[in-house]
């Protein structure tokens, strides 16, 4: 079974490699998850706010006695909450680089364009084959509009394109006005991909301590639901590679994930929940699939299930939006 694909111009084996998290962190995990077949590593993301702490941690100890200067550090995470700093960073994408055959994807969670250009430029010369670019912003200034936001992300696309010549993914959150309109923006400023979604990670509140506290849910495969709807409605109109991240546990939803329009499916929870192994077990259910069903290279189900092979798109999102909410029936119930 042919199940090879291309992604960000990667020539790979199959779609199915780890997204970012801390498996990364560990050169050893990195090699058990090419041995279980990932066809690249994705890293975890390096924060520019790590790179802040930790400039702003070596002031702190050259101003050690200089009170005016312990609030504003204060505001910043202590350099211990960061499994690396940015040299480790560098570091890491090179043993990595060194350890495995398969594509390494670094990744960049910048806040500012002095971020995104420096380290951007300096993962390209420590090896990576490729970068994605982690666009995690909050809007919270009322004074922002929706336009600043996107706006700002893509001055930044085309900033990193400018200074590298490695493939450039941008991974964002679902909660852009015109996603369609938005990918053909980050097409036209020279992104290389789109990677969907960014978890929206929500602080929870303790009202005893009176204080937010953070709250890591893993995700299900229903998360992957509305992947599925935006892979389906971008594949075929754009020129970017497209990634699913967020919900794929299975063999059965990495193909649901392909049939929409996804070049790549990167899985995370699963990984961390049950080992390297349920990478193996993926992609052994998703060969499976196709053998079963006389398929005979994977491309054939690419995009099979997207809004661009209905006749009417929009008749047929309207068709669907109308039946969904038909369904729903009271349960009766016995005297």
């Amino acid at each position: 079974m042919d199940l090879k694909t291309t992604y960000l111009g990667l020539e790979l084996m199959h779609p199915v490699m780890p997204g970012a998290s801390p498996l990364a962190h560990d050169v050893d995990a990195v090699r058990r998850l090419e041995d279980a077949g990932a066809a690249a590593i994705v890293m975890h993301s390096l924060f520019e706010e790590q790179i802040t702490r930790e400039e702003l941690g070596m002031m702190h100890h050259m101003l050690l006695h200089d009170d005016s200067n312990a609030e504003a550090l204060s505001y910043f995470p202590a350099i211990d909450d960061f499994a690396f700093g940015p040299d480790r960073y560098l570091e890491q994408v090179r043993a990595i680089r060194s350890a495995v055959r398969v594509p390494v994807i670094a990744s960049l969670n910048g806040t500012t364009p002095e971020g995104w250009l420096s380290y951007a430029q300096q993962m390209q010369q420590a090896g990576a084959d490729a970068l994605e670019l982690n666009f995690y912003h909050v809007a919270t200034n009322p004074l922002i509009s929706g336009a600043d936001v996107e706006a700002r992300l893509l001055e930044t696309v085309r900033a990193v394109k400018a200074r590298v010549t490695i493939p450039v993914a941008v991974k964002v959150s679902p909660f852009f006005s015109s996603m369609s309109h938005l990918a053909l923006e980050l097409e036209a400023a020279g992104a290389d991909g789109l990677v969907m979604f960014n978890r929206f990670y929500q602080p929870d509140i303790d009202p005893e301590m009176l204080e937010t506290v953070p709250r890591l849910q893993m995700s299900t495969p229903d998360d992957l639901l509305l992947r599925l709807r935006w892979l389906a409605i971008l594949s075929g109109r754009t020129r970017l590679s497209l990634a699913a991240t967020g919900g794929v546990h299975s063999g059965t939803d990495a193909l649901k994930a392909v049939m929409a329009g996804a070049h790549a499916v990167q899985m995370t929870a699963a990984l961390l929940h049950h080992g390297p192994g349920r990478l193996s077990t993926t992609l052994r259910e998703l060969r499976q699939w196709l053998v079963e069903h006389e398929y005979t290279s994977l491309r054939q189900a690419q995009g099979s299930m997207s809004l661009a092979k209905s006749p009417n798109p929009e008749a047929f999102e309207r068709g669907n939006y109308m039946r969904i909410l038909q369904t729903w029936q009271p349960k009766v119930t016995s005297r």
